[in-house]
């Protein structure tokens, strides 16, 4: 590239500016730009006594190294509030591994298979999709925790707990998660392996051939793990007790993860209901939801009502007897993240072996769970549930609208005839009518006065529309529902994350994750923007982008990646503050 240095003159200030002679007028400008803070379509550059245009060819000016030329412009006030950036600007090649793994874009860490742990992995990284757990457990120190050994106390708060003592698991978990955060690499889980097999032996099991250990059941990992968080991470509640007056401890699982079932248990047999016998009410926790997989098991709902019904058999003591009794259950609190198991495994007792179902089970993006809950807890969500639909489907009304105003101003969308975009019966009515109105004598019509919006207006009233409708949605939360920030306040979840299988049963095969990519957080704001519906594939260390319709074949049907856990995050309630501050400005 040839270059040619000369003078630009600019409020009585010389800059020293070196010409690209295979460019034209209009990068000249925007190296002076750079310089002077002139925009360029403000600019005048004066070459030999002629204004230099954009299209200009620099090399046929005829310019002579320390030719002076002239320069007038001033700065936009938009110009002049152009601030240096108060932090130094990095380059992607002058950043360590840690920084560029923070990076927007960047390819999270893959975990390396230590021989047969694919099944944890797959759970790992799963978990590590809620935002929640990370940020609790960065809270985490074994300090709090009154078994911990003192070593292990003194390692947790420099950060390395999970060193200190094998059986902390959460501990081990943490340092894992901050460890991944920190690479784009396949990352070995050494310290969490040793942690799971030493609190639950089961893990450590060797293989059959001698050789190496056994591969175990993903959902059995995911079980343990949770059971232990639920022991480990405890948050204080900020409830004030009036016979108490004291804060008491809630452990992060059960507010974030744990569902409430409302049962009724009855017998079968109509001679106990004569004798007396009433139905046993009672309350239990649910840490994850069962889709029961038979032969008429084809959607997800299908499995799901199965798994809410149960018999059992048990002594009446009415009939003096064992008899069959009836159990249903309805969710009377739904979780902010509720992990939904395949049940696909069935012991075999003529192989002695776990055999997998290999039936296709569908699963939809969004769960609506309200079929499922208590009366009372779907007379609170139902009106929510609808207002959310209908919020929704005005936002997508408007951005339609928008796009298509969009390409009418490119010229894209050529509106001129009135009749370019109806049916040929609608076209052929109207023409018809044209044709009589034409036949007509001319009379004086009165011309009613019409009020044109601008776009900025109709804008403004769409914009308007949506934020009264998302206050009359907030209207609709129950108090008591509201301040509990860790249950599900919509009815309705999002699919975030799958757990697969591939093989024939538990005991060989391979596990793989899958989990939804967030959108990239505002540096600023902290805020997430909008997602691109892509996905991220947890093959143990290697880790690929993959889109959405790849989780529809997730179904099963063969030995292929079926799904065995699901992931559902519930959607949250609407934001109006951003709304509210556009609509006042």
């Amino acid at each position: 590239m040839a270059s040619i240095p000369v003078i630009v003159k600019h409020k009585g200030t010389k800059h020293e500016v070196d010409v690209d002679t295979t460019s034209n007028g209009e990068t000249f400008k925007y190296q002076l730009f750079s310089i002077t803070g002139v925009e360029p379509e403000r600019q005048k550059v004066f070459v030999k006594g002629s204004t230099l245009r954009d299209d200009a060819d620099m090399s046929k000016l005829g310019l002579k190294p320390k030719q002076a030329l002239m320069m007038i412009g001033t700065p936009s006030e938009s110009a002049k509030n152009i601030e240096k950036p108060t932090t130094p600007i990095k380059f992607l090649e002058d950043m360590d591994e840690a920084e560029a793994a923070q990076l927007e874009g960047a390819t999270p860490a893959g975990l390396q298979n230590l021989g047969n742990t694919c099944y944890m992995n797959s759970t790992l990284q799963t978990l590590r999709s809620i935002p929640e757990l990370q940020e609790e457990l960065l809270r985490y120190s074994a300090s709090n925790d009154a078994s911990a050994s003192s070593s292990a106390r003194q390692l947790s708060q420099l950060g390395l707990g999970g060193l200190g003592a094998s059986t902390d698991l959460t501990g081990s978990l943490r340092d894992l998660f901050k460890q991944m955060s920190e690479t784009q690499q396949g990352f070995p889980p050494l310290m969490f392996l040793n942690a799971l097999r030493s609190a639950f032996p089961q893990f450590a099991q060797k293989s059959k051939d001698g050789h190496g250990y056994a591969q175990q059941d993903a959902e059995e990992a995911w079980s343990q793990i949770v059971s232990q968080l639920r022991q480990k991470l405890k948050l204080k509640d900020n409830e004030t007790h009036s016979d108490a007056g004291r804060q008491t401890e809630l452990s992060w699982i059960d507010k974030y993860m744990a569902g409430k079932f409302e049962s009724t248990m009855e017998c079968d047999e109509p001679a106990a209901k004569e004798g007396g016998e009433e139905p046993v009410k009672s309350e239990d926790l649910f840490f994850k939801l069962n889709c029961h997989i038979n032969v008429e098991t084809n959607h997800l709902r299908d499995g799901l009502a199965a798994g809410l019904k149960e018999q059992i058999e048990k002594r009446s003591e009415v009939l003096g007897r064992n008899a069959l009794y009836s159990k249903t259950s309805k969710i009377a609190r739904l979780p902010k993240h509720l992990p939904i198991h395949f049940v696909r495994f069935d012991w075999r007792k003529d192989t002695n072996k776990k055999a997998k179902i290999m039936r296709k089970v569908t699963f939809p993006d969004e769960l609506d769970a309200l079929e499922f809950c208590t009366d009372d807890l779907r007379k609170m969500l139902v009106p929510i549930r609808d207002k959310i639909r209908e919020v929704r489907k005005e936002e997508e009304d408007v951005e339609r609208a928008r796009k298509r105003q969009k390409r009418i101003k490119a010229g894209e969308d050529n509106d001129s005839d009135p009749l370019a975009r109806k049916e040929p019966l609608q076209k052929k009515k109207e023409a018809q009518q044209k044709k009589e109105d034409a036949s007509k004598p001319a009379e004086d019509t009165k011309m009613e006065e019409v009020e044109y919006k601008t776009d900025a207006q109709i804008e403004a009233d769409r914009a308007a529309s949506i934020l009264a409708a998302k206050k009359e949605l907030l209207a609709l939360v129950d108090s008591k529902m509201a301040a509990d920030e860790g249950a599900n306040q919509t009815g309705l979840y999002e699919l975030r994350g799958v757990i697969t299988h591939q093989g024939a049963s538990a005991d060989s095969g391979h596990y793989t994750s899958f989990v939804k990519k967030q959108g990239p957080k505002d540096p600023i704001s902290g805020k997430r923007k909008e997602e691109d519906g892509n996905w991220w594939w947890f093959n143990d260390e290697k880790v690929s982008e993959v889109d959405a319709e790849r989780i529809q074949t997730l179904s099963g049907g063969g030995q292929s990646h079926s799904a065995l856990i699901l992931l559902y995050r519930a959607v949250p309630l609407p934001v109006i503050e951003e709304d509210v501050q556009m609509s006042e400005a």
